[in-house]
């Protein structure tokens, strides 16, 4: 954003053209639906399983391939926004998630269903950093604040009415009908997207190194697995007990395999960006590490993600087994902190605009911190787990529109696609590293009380205890992160430029003004 001696009107600084907002909306409806998509299957895999004959090693491929895919697609999504144009990847996206959900709809069989979802979340995984790229590239720095507080609303609304969704037509319909229902609204948003979107920016020929797709796939897809199947979490659907069991059997083989082959991958691939962003080639630009803010940022959400994931995994395992509640009533009980969160989204977003991330970040992790504390005392009674998890919800809606902002925010414009591919990666890779950690402490605390004469549920309702009482402990930690995190200087527009010279000097006042 331009300054001059004599401030413009509001009006004209910061407006959105007609354009750009319908570009948006059209964007955060498409989100939602495919968001909305990924937890909508979460209380459907026992239908499925009866309705397939599907043994549960089997049916757990519809969950743990959706997430394997979405690890490996993320961190190309970076390349694609720089090689085609804004039209061009929703078309690809919308138009791979419309026809993913089309196969799923009409599968006979589970072969054509797991094919159905891995395609799915194929568009799944671009359509979020297409979405906080085209804002960062849309929206002036003084209102993204605001435009983030929306993309709040579908992030942790969603996911919170999926279960919900998915429990209340379950009741009256087959599984099939989940897909039937998502489907023509995303024929809709891909219609209209085709219609109404316009490029945002220019797309460059530049080809796709062929070595860094390998490595990509070679790397986080078995990085991700070996997490999930560390903690267990890679049995969905199973008997909440038996996946304690298995989980405190130790590491499968095949997990720490995944693991060792991941982390190798990795490294190479590190070593391979390295190289070819010195020719501005790279599938993901790390330079983006260079800006102070954008690092400390994705620190926290390293530590936030992965306590948060790891609740999220263990809090359904505790309402079911032990308070014996059905998936339909867990569904309920979440849906109030989703719905807050997402309601004080944009309040949020406008508080950001005014007073920078630090203020808002460090009372929301607190708030986290504490509605973590409440659950972790694992009650028999329903109302303080939902009242915990409300307060925690509350606390999250104060942390994700700043962190997203400021990581965003902090980098110049030819680094936004790289940088959104590298916030939806860290989402995934903690997440399931979180829930890795504190389902496997869990169930080592649940085979120790049985060990010691306890019942199994007595043994889940310790082991959650000592869990989350964990993860509200890295909660503080990211307290103390979140005091290093600070306001971005005016949006910087300039080409990145080698390591220790990218970040600007802080400017005081809001951001982007």
């Amino acid at each position: 954003m331009s300054r001059s001696t004599r401030p413009a009107p509001p009006s004209a600084v910061d407006r959105i053209s007609p354009r750009d907002r319908s570009v948006i909306i059209l964007l955060l409806i498409s989100a939602f639906v495919v968001i909305l998509n990924e937890t909508i299957l979460s209380v459907a895999l026992p239908p499925i399983m009866d309705d397939l004959d599907l043994a549960e090693t089997t049916a757990q491929w519809l969950t743990t391939g959706f997430m394997l895919t979405m690890a490996v697609v993320i961190p190309t999504t970076g390349y694609l926004m720089g090689r085609f144009t804004t039209r061009q990847v929703f078309a690809l996206a919308m138009t791979t998630f419309t026809v993913g959900t089309t196969i799923c709809a009409v599968s006979p069989t589970f072969t054509p269903l797991l094919i159905g979802r891995i395609v799915q979340a194929s568009g799944t995984a671009v359509m979020m950093p297409l979405l906080m790229t085209t804002v960062m590239n849309l929206v002036p720095a003084s209102r993204r604040g605001q435009v983030m507080g929306n993309i709040a609303i579908v992030i942790s609304v969603a996911p919170a009415m999926g279960p919900t969704i998915s429990g209340l037509v379950l009741s009256v319909a087959p599984w099939r009908a989940l897909f039937v229902l998502v489907l023509p609204i995303a024929v809709i948003a891909l219609a209209l997207g085709l219609r109404r979107i316009e490029n945002v920016d220019e797309s460059s020929p530049q080809p796709a190194d062929l070595l860094s797709v390998l490595l990509v796939g070679v790397g986080f897809g078995p990085l991700v697995y070996g997490l999930t199947g560390i903690s267990g979490g890679g049995h969905g659907g199973a008997d909440a007990a038996d996946v304690a069991d298995v989980a405190a059997e130790g590491p499968p083989t095949a997990a720490v395999v995944c693991l060792v082959l991941g982390a190798v991958s990795l490294a190479l691939f590190v070593l391979r960006q390295l190289s070819l962003q010195k020719r501005d080639r790279a599938l993901l630009d790390l330079r983006t590490f260079t800006t102070k803010n954008f690092t400390v940022a994705v620190s926290l959400m390293v530590v936030m993600m992965g306590a948060m994931f790891g609740v999220v995994v263990l809090l359904p395992i505790y309402l079911q087994k032990v308070l014996e509640l059905s998936t339909l009533s867990v569904g309920l009980m979440m849906l109030p902190g989703g719905l807050a969160m997402g309601l004080l989204a944009p309040l949020v977003g406008r508080l950001f605009d005014r007073v920078g991330p630090r203020p808002l970040l460090v009372p929301g992790l607190v708030a986290v911190v504490i509605g973590i504390g409440i659950m972790s005392r694992v009650p028999e009674q329903v109302w303080p787990i939902v009242a915990g998890h409300v307060v925690m919800s509350l606390g999250l809606a104060f942390v994700f529109t700043p962190l997203m902002t400021t990581a965003m925010g902090s980098l110049p414009r030819p680094l936004y696609p790289h940088g959104s591919a590298i916030v939806g990666t860290v989402q995934q890779v903690a997440g399931a590293a979180g829930a890795a950690l504190l389902v496997s402490i869990m169930a080592r605390v649940a085979a120790g009380t049985v060990a010691d004469g306890g019942t199994r549920l007595e043994g889940i309702a310790s082991g959650t205890s000592v869990a989350f009482t964990l993860s509200a402990s890295l909660g503080l930690v990211t307290v103390v992160i979140a005091l290093f995190v600070r306001r971005n200087p005016p949006e910087v527009t300039a080409a990145p430029e080698p390591a220790g010279e990218s970040e600007a000097p802080e400017a005081p006042g809001p951001s982007g003004r």
